[in-house]
């Protein structure tokens, strides 16, 4: 009963993610056929609630690597987790910064990653995994991410820009005391360079373990 109750929620978590990464990247791409350059704009508006929904829901793969349904390592996936979350936040309180073409490359990015790391997992939870999956996964996922990472510092960045000159020291918050916005995106910058330079790290000798491992299964 365990087993069929984990396997139906593995199964469904990552079908979840499946499809709704898939009707991200078609929404985006209908819209960029049919508007142009004019869909960049409000790319926000028309696919945010999802892609946060998807973001948000990421925090419960921290509990997979915990408790072992998923194998990966939890470093990686903990500091991706918080940085898009944080990034979400960041443009969900800036409305200024949600029309502006680089969050359409972000969510562009975010998405391709899920598109890579999904689908196989799928076949994982089914039981029949797929080398070249598994070989599009470890491989492709690496360079994506450090594009993904480039564009949430050039988003940042665009975010601290905006409210040097628009002359805002503040930003009105949800909580009781006031915070220095710029400040803590210039850290979140530091933060995110050193964090995604550990994570490139791990994610390539996650990389050549999982792949050493699989071609191990071929040579028995």
């Amino acid at each position: 009963m365990w087993f069929t109750a984990r396997f139906l929620y593995v199964f469904t978590y990552n079908m979840f993610q499946f499809c709704a990464h898939t009707w991200i990247l078609a929404n985006m791409t209908v819209r960029f056929l049919m508007f142009g350059r004019d869909a960049l704009a409000d790319t926000f508006y028309s696919i945010g609630v999802v892609m946060s929904l998807c973001q948000l829901f990421t925090v419960l793969e921290l509990f997979h690597i915990a408790d072992g349904i998923d194998k990966s390592w939890i470093l990686p996936r903990l500091f991706q987790v918080v940085e898009r979350n944080l990034l979400l936040f960041t443009i969900v309180m800036m409305e200024e910064i949600q029309s502006k073409p680089v969050v359409c490359a972000q969510f562009f990015l975010w998405n391709i990653l899920g598109l890579l790391r999904y689908p196989q997992e799928l076949l994982c939870v089914m039981g029949s995994p797929s080398l070249n999956m598994l070989w599009n996964r470890y491989t492709l996922y690496v360079p994506t991410y450090i594009l993904a990472a480039v564009t949430e510092g050039v988003t940042v960045y665009q975010a601290v820009n905006h409210l040097e000159k628009a002359g805002r020291g503040r930003l009105q918050l949800p909580i009781s005391s006031p915070n220095r916005v710029p400040i803590l995106l210039k850290t979140y910058l530091i933060i995110l360079a050193v964090g995604a330079t550990v994570t490139v790290w791990q994610l390539v000798k996650e990389r050549q373990q999982r792949l050493e491992k699989w071609n191990k299964k071929l040579k028995k």
